[in-house]
C-alpha cells in the first residue's frame, strides 16, 4: 500500500519493520540521546542520519537480528533489498 501510495504523494515513514525499511527509497537512522545533570532539564538531541551503500544492508541486518548481527541476518537483509 505504502508503494502504491508513494507512486503519487511523498510517503515518510517511521518504522521498525525490516522488511518496511528495505522497500524505501531512502533509508534515514534516526537516534536520540540526551543528559541530564542537577540544574537543567534533561536535554534530549536527535540526529538523523542518512544510511547508504554497504551500511544500509548492515542497518537492515541489524534490525533483523538485534544485537548480534549473523551471517544469515545479513544474507537475509541482501534478499529484501535486492527484492525491490
Amino acid at each position: 500500500r505504502l508503494e502504491r501510495l508513494s507512486q503519487h504523494v511523498q510517503v515518510l515513514s517511521v518504522t521498525h519493520a525490516p522488511q518496511v525499511a528495505a522497500r524505501a527509497q531512502a533509508h534515514l537512522l534516526i537516534s536520540k540521546g540526551g543528559h541530564r545533570d542537577d540544574t537543567s532539564p534533561t536535554e534530549v538531541e536527535t540526529q538523523v542520519e542518512p544510511i547508504i551503500g554497504e551500511n544500509r544492508q548492515e542497518e537492515i541486518a541489524r534490525m533483523l537480528a538485534g544485537a548480534q548481527v549473523t551471517e544469515e541476518a545479513r544474507a537475509a537483509a541482501a534478499r529484501l533489498l535486492s527484492a525491490q
